[in-house]
């Protein structure tokens, strides 16, 4: 979570999105710049306006100025604008770090970096190696990240610019603390806040914020190495060094009415007051930073849904905590989401762009050609008036000449005919792959419009069935305070009862049937991304007891860890890979929950996960000490719609769609292995590079 506020955090500052005008405001800078477009010539002052007008649309997260930036690019090379290519460079590299694209925005800030040194312009080279640093900060890639803060302020300090010397010492002190190396941390963001003291605290909020918050977060991550290590003491004075300097980042923050800060810093404090165990203060800050960060959309808010459900499940509010936890699970998958459908735009834009540079690259070789021909015709009149006398054999010459260019340039147009034919084969391939791509994303829209519009009379059902039980028994204790003695009415009251415990029964029956087809009819797959799959396997085992335990207060079980430490990260969609442990997790709960109701009282219910490296390979294995799975229906599991539960209990979709995310999305194998009576064994193997 601290690795994302902090990314987020530096976007604001980088980008420049804090500003204290309105939304109302930059439309109308917006559509002043675009008719200021329309009338500007080819020349670097439409360079700088296309800049600016890029710069605002990003402020506003509309994806149309990376097609701004584009044209910005195009203009600025054709007129060999320098410093203009530089700031395109740069505005490209701001958007694909605000779409989360590292890899492509490298590449622009090494590019605007190169064309900024052709100017000699510093503060502009300064401002990329503090780009090019956050970047390789987000990829833990610390070391080269303190290669570049520290080339930042070498030149800084060679210019005399106090301000950038100021902004480089807290940027260096950030890449300490997630060193580990928390003196040299503490000592270059105590001269960072010294030197902006000097200059003017009022000057400079939110840098002053950001390095506050810097400290609050080292002191935090000392204080708990030292409670790791038993010194009570040093732990609570650093601790209370952690508390001063987190509230005084909120008060700057409130101060400047900065609302996505206000929302951060809470949550930074809810997680401060999680880990010193005060759960009431940590829940209080939860809550508050999570109201704010979701009114201004902030990236951050599925986090502060998973600290809740840590504090929940600490304050033993089991429900609370598994409900939260659900919620952080749904805002992380539609942000997962979100990103796609902008990385897909993304494409689509880049595409557009590079054939805009195809087309003005084919017209500037025509130019040529057409110069060069003039030239060519202008040379032979001038040789044919100078040379009369050699007339006939110059005109044979020439006729000879003209019949090899003729046959020259006949063959030259068959090349680029055929060029152009397998040019527009290929983009008629590319378009029918788009259409189709547009086809599949609105069919999974309309299937979770449909979901939704039947989820929520579902829920309607539901809840009234459970408020209609209540009643009842109110009813029942009602007729016996009046002592009324009538047969009649306690049927009447018991059938009641009954109906309504059926409405509720095959009502979370369709509820759940619902959901299993909208999972199995998802036609587009979350990114992958490098995750750690010890600590997800631990995560989605205690979501899946605790969702249990929310749902059955008599559920009770062991389960047992043994994580192979070696594999580190693997390249996985996480979200999908946590939905097939979760089943798995489920299944395993059941299974013993079955066996537990008619065994002695000698037997334990048991629920094993296991992970190891094997070759190129992981290996994850869930086992549970249930009733086990016949073998006459082991082959049958993974068929869609296949369950062994009772009716009503189970759709049979969850292991259909577990073995589609494991075979088809990564390329692995699930197999089980079951003894009848002694338990089942579900055994995944994932490639470690996929």
């Amino acid at each position: 979570m601290n690795r994302l506020l902090s990314k987020t955090f530096l976007l604001v500052v980088f980008v420049g999105c804090y500003c204290v005008a309105t939304a109302q405001s930059d439309s109308l800078k917006i559509d002043s710049l675009k008719k200021v477009l329309l009338r500007e010539k080819e020349d670097t002052n439409k360079v700088n306006t296309l800049s600016n007008l890029g710069i605002l649309l990003l402020n506003n997260r509309n994806p149309v100025c990376l097609q701004i930036n584009q044209q910005e690019l195009l203009l600025a090379e054709k007129l060999n604008f320098e410093e203009g290519v530089g700031d395109a460079y740069e505005s490209l590299a701001d958007y694909y770090y605000y779409q989360l694209n590292n890899n492509e925005a490298l590449k622009s800030y090494y590019e605007a970096l190169k064309h900024y040194e052709k100017c000699g312009d510093k503060s502009s080279v300064i401002r990329m190696f503090h780009r090019i640093s956050a970047v390789y900060g987000d990829q833990s890639n610390n070391e080269t990240a303190l290669k570049y803060a520290l080339s930042a302020l070498k030149i800084s300090k060679e210019i005399n610019d106090s301000i950038n010397i100021a902004h480089d010492l807290g940027i260096i002190g950030g890449i300490y603390t997630a060193l580990d190396k928390y003196k040299e941390s503490e000592t270059y963001i105590n001269a960072s806040i010294n030197l902006f003291h000097k200059l003017g605290d009022a000057k400079f909020p939110v840098r002053l914020l950001a390095n506050l918050e810097s400290l609050g977060s080292l002191y935090q991550k000392e204080g708990l190495a030292a409670l790791s290590a038993g010194n009570t003491l040093l732990s609570q004075k650093l601790f209370a060094q952690s508390e001063q300097n987190f509230k005084a980042s909120l008060k700057i923050a409130d101060s400047i009415k900065h609302r996505l800060a206000i929302g951060e810093v809470m949550l930074n404090l809810g997680r401060f007051y999680t880990d010193t165990k005060k759960y009431a203060t940590a829940k209080d800050f939860l809550i508050k930073g999570l109201y704010i960060s979701k009114e201004v959309g902030n990236a951050v808010l599925p986090y502060g849904y998973k600290a809740l459900a840590t504090v929940d499940s600490a304050q033993g509010n089991y429900k609370e905590a598994y409900n939260n936890f659900q919620t952080y699970i749904q805002y992380r998958d539609s942000l997962a989401n979100i990103q796609a459908q902008e990385q897909s735009l993304q494409t689509s834009l880049q595409y557009n762009f590079d054939k805009k540079q195809a087309v003005a690259k084919a017209e500037q070789e025509k130019k040529d050609a057409d110069a060069k021909r003039i030239k060519n015709q202008q040379l032979f009149v001038i040789a044919a008036l100078g040379i009369v006398v050699l007339a006939v054999i110059i005109i044979a010459l020439i006729q000879f000449r003209n019949n090899k260019q003729k046959q020259k340039a006949n063959n030259l147009i068959t090349q680029q005919k055929q060029q152009v034919e397998a040019t527009l084969s290929e983009l008629k391939s590319t378009q029918a792959q788009l259409i189709q791509s547009e086809k599949m994303a609105s069919l999974g829209e309309l299937t979770a419009g449909i979901a939704h519009e039947i989820q929520n009379p579902l829920n309607f059902v539901n809840n009234f069935s459970e408020v209609n039980k209540e009643l009842i028994e109110e009813l029942r204790i009602k007729n016996e305070k009046l002592k009324i003695e009538d047969d009649e009415v306690n049927d009447l009251l018991n059938d009641l009862a009954d109906n309504e415990e059926k409405i509720n029964h095959h009502g979370k029956r369709a509820d759940a049937i619902v959901k299993g087809m909208l999972q199995h009819s998802r036609q587009t797959k979350g990114m992958k991304e490098s995750t750690d799959i010890n600590a997800l396997c631990d995560e989605y085992l205690r979501l899946s007891y605790h969702g249990l335990r929310a749902k059955d207060k008599n559920f009770n079980a062991d389960f047992k860890t043994n994580f192979d430490e070696s594999i580190g990260k693997i390249n996985i969609v996480p979200q999908d890979i946590g939905r097939v442990l979760l089943n798995l997790f489920n299944n395993a709960f059941y299974a013993t929950n079955s066996k537990q109701k008619t065994a002695d009282e000698s037997y334990k219910p048991l629920v094993t996960i296991q992970t190891k490296k094997i070759n190129d390979k992981i290996e994850i294995t869930v086992s549970d000490n249930g009733n086990g799975i016949p073998q006459n229906i082991i082959d049958k599991i993974f068929q869609p719609f296949f369950t062994t539960k009772p009716t009503g209990e189970g759709t049979g979709l969850g292991l259909s769609l577990a073995y589609d995310i494991i075979t088809k999305e990564h390329n692995g194998t699930i197999k089980a292995e079951s003894k009848e009576g002694e338990g089942s064994m579900f055994i995944i193997q994932l490639p470690i590079s996929i």
